[in-house]
């Protein structure tokens, strides 16, 4: 199935008290090339989100926003400094007997004093939470390859076309060659005759003459190849595997067949057939540059 390398993706739930939302979106890159975007406090999960889209895309610049709410989470640890709460106790009592009958001190009043009491955030399991973010992850890239498979089906009809659309002037241009050949030896014909002022003319030299212009004009191995270009073009439309680079690599041989013709052959319907057939390859090479 082939892929477009454009694309969005969104998912948002809820895992262990946390409001994850992950959002990915793509555009076309010769390679993979993967940003990932955390809040500062979940930077340690960067690597494993990385790795994540790594194994699911295979190239295109990709950006992944993750955004956390994380207040229904936040656990926090009470701390006493009991050394200094006996000391802050100790002072309060003497004071208090510098002035006469000592009077009740509360463990409120003593909490209210300096570093008494500590608040600090609970620890967290840095890996449950990496995992967390992966699974919302996942539902995010499910949504994403989602709507890179329609905008790519799209691009496989388009190229399926113009393939069908190749085939059919490869076949006029080998239908056409073997004529031009017929035309050049009755031209050689007519043009000996005209020099020579006879009627009469050495037809041997007619046949070689024929001969090596018809060497030089064939293309019969351009079109087979071209042919073969096609097909493999075919299969990879229909595989399952990401093939946007050899379609990229293999469209510019199919290129090359196409000019080699067009230097080859010195005939106006055969050139008008490659011209048409080149800019088919064209629009074909235009749209493989957004296939994954």
């Amino acid at each position: 199935m082939v892929k477009s390398m454009t694309g969005y993706g969104r998912a948002k739930e809820t895992k262990s008290n946390r409001g994850i939302t992950v959002e990915l979106r793509s555009v076309n890159n010769r390679y993979l090339d993967c940003t990932v975007k955390l809040p500062r406090a979940y930077i340690f999960a960067e690597d494993a989100v990385k790795a994540r889209v790594q194994k699911a895309i295979s190239r295109g610049k990709v950006d992944v926003f993750v955004t956390i709410d994380s207040t229904g989470a936040d656990e926090a640890v009470v701390t006493v400094n009991e050394g200094l709460a006996k000391a802050y106790h100790q002072a309060l009592r003497r004071i208090s007997g510098l002035f006469g009958p000592e009077e009740e001190i509360s463990a409120a009043t003593i909490a209210k004093f300096p570093d008494v009491l500590t608040v600090t955030k609970a620890e967290e399991d840095l890996e449950s939470i990496a995992a967390d973010i992966c699974a919302v992850l996942e539902q995010a890239l499910k949504n994403y390859n989602a709507m890179r498979a329609v905008e790519g089906e799209k691009l496989a009809l388009d190229i399926g076309a113009r393939l069908d659309t190749i085939e059919l002037l490869t076949g006029k241009v080998e239908q056409r060659s073997p004529e031009t050949v017929k035309e050049y030896r009755e031209k050689l014909t007519a043009r000996m005759q005209e020099v020579l002022q006879s009627t009469t003319i050495d037809e041997a030299r007619i046949l070689t003459e024929a001969a090596i212009y018809a060497d030089k004009v064939a293309v019969d191995e351009e079109t087979v190849r071209l042919r073969s270009h096609v097909s493999q073009l075919r299969d990879m439309l229909a595989s399952n595997e990401p093939m946007g680079r050899k379609m990229d690599f293999l469209i510019q041989e199919v290129n090359r067949e196409s000019n080699t013709i067009g230097s080859k052959c010195n005939d106006i319907a055969i050139a008008r057939d490659v011209v048409a057939l080149k800019a088919e390859v064209e629009k074909i090479r235009e749209q493989v540059q957004n296939i994954e």
